[in-house]
């Protein structure tokens, strides 16, 4: 195992080597509460902090902050002590031909079957002969690249959520997790089955009755050849991510112990998964199994169950995979015990039985009611204890009688219900007359109220059209007489000024000739052959004495 950030990595080859004297007893596990919710588990006996990279291996160089080509420099200088071939090329670069390597990269080049790295940048030649005679040139390759393998040279260097699973050339299986090494392998292969997202692994586990997610796991398999012909996939390592409030059980022969949450890995092979669980409330409708009343009736139930679990081992060491297994099971024991004592008639009166309605001690099915109380919820929360589960509620929420007297309730309902629906007929259609003349008189007293308001209307029409008449006839003899009062008012300013300029005239001849032309004016206006007689002096009153005599001869003669 390999954990260069102290994650915890579980089950080891090296734990197999050195820890013989192991012992835990899943009876002897505690779980402290503390902080409320905070859940403090023990030190895990499964888990180890032994670095695969801590012994002393031969050409296994661990890459530091100086990078791989640091790392790289010390392998060689290994292999040199040991008299081995170097792996690192001498050759210098230029400048103006060959094959370019870039700052960042590596070159790689086979020497007769063993790796020469060159590590400068720069351009090489393909001349003189002699230096490349058994050479060839294999490319670059990233100084970054996660995974460097060539000619039995291997390097790896992973990041913070990567995870590289390695087999030694012994096909031990260790782990790398934000760290790297650079290896040769003189006799054998170091061989990266795979690298692993931890915080994503692809296979997701969820609860089967709940279908929470418990948490993700990933099986890293190796392939190996088991005679000459056939091959098989083994699995060496298995990643686990499990979130918070989540935990895991992990069995080791007997023995139990619990994971909590984060990422950790299995190497051990004597090391399984028994399961994932969750620490958080469930709550869950459970149909139970036919249950016979004291007079033999069947009758079904759905129970409404609330839970949590709490110490996920006691629930494992008794052999249930998830606490509604466990729940399940008492359950149904309980409500057969606490129906088998009751009537039928003494469950038929109620359909649902729960909290709300467990104080009334009147009800007709108070017995249920007191067994659930003081039995189901007593013993059920006893017995969800010894599994380590906290029961927080339990409720019947609904139940269905079977047999002979279910189907004649049910005949009995139906004409009950058939009898509900036609009296319902009958006031429906008795209130739809009703409705109906309702809707009439309303229509009638409508239409009424429209003809008093058209009544009205047409009434007002007349009165506005007749005071439109009046206003209209006033404001125009107001005009007419405000008309001939100014046109009399200007004839006689027209008059007097005329008469004043007369007066100012006192010449004699301007007089007479004034006159003259009135003459001539009068005569033009009435006439050539108008006789204009003198209404003053002798004259006149002959006309008036004549006019006289008329009148009285035509009053003499009309009698």
């Amino acid at each position: 195992m390999a954990s260069m950030d102290n994650t915890t990595v579980v089950g080891d080859r090296d734990t197999l080597r050195k820890d013989q004297d192991f012992s835990l007893q899943s009876r002897d596990f505690k779980s402290a509460i503390t902080h409320g919710k905070q859940r403090q588990l023990q030190e895990s006996h499964f888990s180890t902090t032994l670095d695969y990279m801590d012994e002393d291996r031969p050409f296994f160089v661990a890459i530091g902050k100086d990078g791989v080509t640091a790392a790289l420099q010390k392998l060689d200088n290994q292999l040199v002590q040991a008299g081995r071939v170097n792996i690192l090329s001498k050759k210098t670069p230029v400048s103006w031909i060959g094959r370019e390597i870039t700052p960042g990269q590596i070159g790689m080049i086979n020497h007769g079957g063993s790796p020469k790295v060159v590590t400068r940048s720069g351009r090489y030649p393909g001349f003189p002969l002699r230096n490349w005679w058994a050479r060839s040139w294999c490319g670059t390759r990233g100084l970054s690249d996660t995974v460097i393998e060539f000619q039995g040279l291997t390097v790896v260097q992973v990041a913070q959520n990567q995870a590289a699973v390695i087999s030694d050339p012994q096909n031990h299986i260790f782990v790398i997790r934000n760290a790297g090494f650079v290896a040769f392998a003189v006799e054998g292969t170091y061989d990266v089955l795979s690298i692993v997202d931890q915080t994503h692994l692809p296979n997701s586990v969820k609860d089967r009755v709940t279908g929470s997610v418990l948490g993700s796991t990933h099986e890293v398999k190796m392939k190996s050849k088991i005679n000459d012909r056939d091959e098989r996939d083994f699995v060496v390592a298995l990643f686990l991510n499990i979130p918070a409030n989540n935990c895991a059980v992990l069995q080791r022969g007997d023995d139990l112990e619990l994971l909590g949450a984060g990422q950790s890995v299995i190497t051990n092979p004597s090391v399984t998964l028994r399961g994932l669980y969750t620490l958080g409330e469930n709550q869950l409708e459970m149909p139970t199994k036919d249950i016979f009343t004291r007079d033999q009736v069947p009758v079904s139930l759905t129970i409404y169950l609330k839970w949590q679990l709490t110490e996920p081992l006691r629930l494992t060491k008794h052999g249930y995979n998830t606490p509604y297994d466990a729940l399940r099971d008492k359950t149904q024991s309980i409500l057969t015990q606490i129906v088998a004592h009751l009537d039928y008639s003494a469950m038929v009166k109620q359909r649902s039985f729960g909290p709300d309605n467990m104080e009334d001690g009147s009800d007709p099915s108070s017995a249920f009611l007191d067994a659930l109380r003081t039995r189901a919820m007593d013993e059920m929360h006893e017995a969800a204890l010894e599994y380590g589960i906290i029961l927080k509620d339990l409720a019947v929420i609904d139940r269905q009688f079977k047999g002979d007297i279910a189907s004649t309730m049910d005949k009995l309902t139906t004409r009950a219900l058939q009898a509900q629906v036609e009296a319902a007929n009958v006031d429906r259609e008795n209130s739809n007359k009703v409705k109906q003349e309702e809707g009439a008189l309303s229509v009638a007293r409508i239409k009424a109220q429209s003809l008093n308001t058209q009544a009205d209307a047409d009434a007002y029409k007349v009165i506005a059209a007749a005071k439109a008449q009046a206003q209209r006839l006033r404001i125009e003899a107001e005009a007419a007489a405000e008309a001939t009062r100014m046109a009399a008012e200007a004839d006689a300013a027209a008059i007097r000024t005329k008469a004043k300029a007369d007066a100012e005239v006192v010449d004699d001849f301007a007089r007479q000739m004034e006159f003259r032309r009135m003459e001539v004016s009068r005569v033009k206006a009435f006439g050539s052959k108008t006789i204009f007689v003198p209404s003053e002096g002798l004259g006149s009153q002959l006309g008036n004495a004549m006019a006289v005599g008329m009148a009285a001869n035509m009053g003499a003669n009309s009698k």
